[in-house]
């Protein structure tokens, strides 16, 4: 049986402050969350970035008020029918999304009832989002995975949340710094 990683590698404020484990993070209650996911460049086989994953991410730093997945045509039906059943908009666009995708980034951005836009996605296009969003007074969450994660685009948004398989060697490494950490506090005592 194949092991499944966790799939959050980091959750950082901009691109230099590591801000630990989400879930040690407090809930915002004001913080109204306009999310919008590049379907075709975050949900591949390769990246093992789920849905349920990244909504509950951002329910723990606030609520998600517009949730919207763009698709381009040549997205399975089973896909489009497993974002409807994640409670997202499945939006489905001839060709390449990110016209579309910055039409829906724009109507968030001016949307009084929306003060932060997270937007899922690897592609340093969506740069100029999130500094007008930015200038709007709006918060910005980019949620990416490696390889070809833009920097540009982690240094633009105030949080950035990188998602993605950790491989086993990483994992047998933390484990190892964990199990050191620990014999030198039980020498302290």
């Amino acid at each position: 049986m194949v092991e499944r990683f966790r799939s959050i590698t980091s959750v950082g404020r901009g691109f230099s402050r590591y801000m630990g484990s989400i879930s040690r993070k407090k809930r915002k209650a004001d913080r109204m969350i306009g999310l919008l996911i590049d379907g075709p460049n975050i949900l591949r086989k390769e990246f093992d970035i789920n849905l349920e994953d990244i909504k509950k991410i951002l329910e723990d730093m606030g609520d998600i008020r517009i949730g919207k997945v763009l698709l381009n045509q040549f997205a399975p039906h089973g896909l489009i029918e497993a974002i409807a059943n994640q409670g997202f908009d499945a939006i489905v666009v001839t060709g390449d999304i990110d016209v579309r995708m910055g039409v829906e980034a724009m109507e968030i951005i001016y949307n009084e009832n929306i003060n932060t836009i997270a937007i899922a996605t690897r592609d340093a296009d969506f740069v100029p989002i999130l500094a007008k969003a930015k200038e709007h007074g709006k918060e910005t969450i980019v949620i990416g995975a490696e390889p070809g994660f833009s920097i540009a685009l982690q240094n633009t948004s105030d949080f950035v949340i990188k998602m993605g398989k950790i491989p086993p060697e990483a994992v047998e490494e933390e484990a190892e710094e964990l199990r050191i950490e620990g014999e030198e506090l039980e020498d302290s005592y």
